[in-house]
């Protein structure tokens, strides 16, 4: 996947943590001026992360790692604040891992999954788009079919983007889209089948049928496949994504996290926890409704933004 070079990527990275930043700072602010590092500061170095949405488990590791490392030494708001984006970004790296096209026989299927109103249709589209700015040809399927408007827009976005699409009819069995979908990318020699699936957790146990037999039409076809499950999540959502990710991971196996909406009320900290309760890679951000808003996750940038020093 290319790497962004435009500054009003950056911009709209910057802006998208900004309110998480700002929340961060003004805590940091409060916790020292220059001091030593002591128990006090560290408890309230912890607090301040804490209610800026990393969560408390990365809150402790950061206060731990911070202890270790600067416990007792003089240290001034910015230099707290340069050792905070740090520790934030050592937990980011291990799970920054772009998505790859590796499989072998073609299609690699990716199947999207997430609650309705997350962004998901539209990520299907970006996600599209940038896999064929690498070259790579990709097909739609449009596999929630519990909803007329998902499929309807799945289709619009097709054809701007210029992909061929998979649909049936509301209400259709999903599982026979994905199989149309997967024997047509083969024969068209397609290398990405990207599938929409349902959103609704109202009933998991349905849903999780729903993905099971999913998963057993695409077994006869090709034993590796589904070879992702990306799960696309809200970062207004706040802790509460965190709530989806667990429950998403008990129905679907989910092999990866897209956050959207990071442009300009995210609480992109939640991305901080994400990383540090669960360690599912994170292949991507969208900061914004432009086909070209969804970007690698560059962990050292986002770290640095959080805790704001970039």
């Amino acid at each position: 996947m290319n790497e962004p070079s435009s500054p009003s990527w950056t911009e709209r990275v910057f802006g998208g943590f900004r309110k998480t930043s700002e929340r961060l700072s003004n805590n940091l602010t409060s916790v020292v001026g220059t001091a030593k590092l002591d128990d006090a500061t560290l408890d309230d170095v912890e607090d301040a992360l804490i209610v800026s949405d990393l969560g408390p488990a990365a809150a402790r590791r950061i206060r731990d790692r911070l202890a270790e490392k600067r416990f007792g030494l003089a240290i001034s708001e910015q230099e707290l604040r340069e050792a905070v984006a740090e520790e934030i970004a050592a937990i980011l790296r291990p799970v920054a891992k772009p998505l790859e096209i590796v499989a072998f026989p073609r299609p690699q299927v990716i199947l999207v999954i997430g609650v309705n109103g997350s962004g998901k249709t539209t990520t299907i589209a970006k996600l599209a788009h940038w896999l064929q700015e690498d070259d790579y040809g990709v097909m739609l399927a449009a596999g929630d079919t519990f909803r007329a408007a998902a499929i309807g827009q799945l289709a619009t976005w097709a054809e701007r983007i210029g992909a061929p699409i998979v649909r049936g009819p509301e209400g259709g069995d999903p599982a026979s889209i994905v199989f149309d979908g997967v024997k047509a990318a083969t024969e068209q020699g397609i290398d990405a089948l990207i599938v929409d699936t349902a959103g609704r957790l109202q009933n998991k146990r349905e849903l999780m049928d729903e993905l099971a037999k999913i998963r057993r039409v695409l077994g006869r076809l090709n034993a590796e496949a589904p070879h992702d499950v990306i799960l696309v999540l809200d970062a207004t959502n706040g802790q509460n994504a965190l709530n989806q990710i667990e429950t998403f991971m008990e129905v679907a196996g989910v092999t990866g996290l897209i956050m959207t909406k990071l442009d300009g009320t995210a609480r992109g900290g939640v991305l901080v926890a994400a990383a540090e309760q669960f360690g599912l890679p994170i292949h991507a951000i969208g900061v914004g409704e432009k086909l070209e808003d969804l970007r690698p996750f560059d962990p050292d940038l986002v770290a640095r933004v959080i805790a704001g020093v970039a």
